[in-house]
């Protein structure tokens, strides 16, 4: 009996080495597969440590950008304003002006005496108002033309 059971010790433990060298296997293949995902996992982190510097970088030159346009906006702004307060000027005198004008020419017309409203005819649509930038842009064109009628240019 001392000999069966030298035997199924020795069995067991060959049996037991068997189960421990599989298993070995088994972690060998884990730890290469590991060591696999680090070398990935290494090359991810440089990939973004890259891409964040180079962001950093752009949101710089971005920020630059910015200030840059801020500074040029605001001259242009500061330049629109007075060029409106300039404009507004001129249109005023422009106004003045045409008012003069209106008023020569009225005064220079031939006095006619108005016909009676019972003998003009009844107009067959109502004239839309005209706005005053029109009346007085119609009445500057028809000044010019009255001028380069007579041989006079305006």
């Amino acid at each position: 009996m001392s000999h069966s059971l030298g035997i199924l010790i020795e069995s067991l433990v060959t049996i037991l080495l068997i189960v421990t060298i599989g298993y070995c296997m088994l972690l060998n293949k884990r730890l290469k597969r590991l060591k696999a995902d680090e070398h990935s996992l290494k090359a991810t982190i440089a990939e973004l440590i890259t891409a964040t510097e180079i962001a950093e970088r752009a949101i710089g030159g971005l920020k630059h950008t910015v200030r840059d346009v801020n500074e040029n906006l605001s001259a242009q702004l500061n330049a629109a304003t007075e060029m409106s307060s300039q404009l507004k000027k001129q249109l005023g005198e422009c106004d003045q002006v045409v008012r003069r004008l209106s008023r020569i020419t009225s005064a220079a017309r031939p006095s006619t005496p108005a016909p009676a409203p019972e003998a003009m005819p009844a107009p067959a649509f109502e004239p839309a108002p005209v706005s005053s930038a029109k009346a007085v842009a119609a009445a500057a064109q028809a000044f010019s033309e009255r001028r380069r009628s007579n041989g006079l240019a305006a």
